[in-house]
């Protein structure tokens, strides 16, 4: 008798250990690194954030890579939002398709459609989810700030 019970604490044992391995709680300890685009701005805050498969992108303006804003209004802006967006994307591995999330600061809501004839020809379908709000001012004087949260898929 001894044997079968040995046996039946091992099988319990080992049925037990493979759930506990096969569980395998995502969202806990997930490994978290950063993307870091111009360290030379000296703000306290990263341009992303990798979270497993799961990318924070901090909010961009449409600045030029000397981190002034470029001429031309909200449509120039926007343009260079969008690929300061994407740069960040594509430093962090992932691609503009992966994008589930934006939302769109504008300084002055009046400028949504021409900030939206640029956001349409430049983001892939399907376009991700949007909200897009007016802010009673952006950080040196943008016209518009665009935030953006992408998931890689597996």
């Amino acid at each position: 008798m001894k044997p079968l019970k040995t046996t039946a604490r091992f099988s319990v044992f080992a049925v037990a250990i493979g759930l506990i391995s096969l569980s395998g709680q995502p969202g806990y300890a997930q490994e978290h690194h950063t993307v870091n685009l111009s360290n030379a701005r000296g703000l306290p805050y990263s341009d992303g954030i990798v979270a497993g498969n799961t990318l924070y992108i901090a909010g961009q303006e449409g600045a030029d890579d000397s981190d002034k804003l470029v001429a031309g209004g909200i449509a120039a802006e926007t343009k260079a939002a969008l690929q300061n967006v994407q740069r960040v994307i594509k430093a962090a591995g992932f691609d503009l398709k992966d994008i589930v999330s934006v939302t769109v600061y504008l300084a002055d809501i009046h400028e949504f459609g021409d900030m939206n004839q640029v956001y349409k020809s430049f983001l892939p379908d399907p376009k991700p989810a949007r909200a897009t709000i007016q802010a009673a001012a952006l950080v040196n004087n943008a016209r518009i700030e665009i935030t953006a949260i992408a998931v890689k898929q597996k």
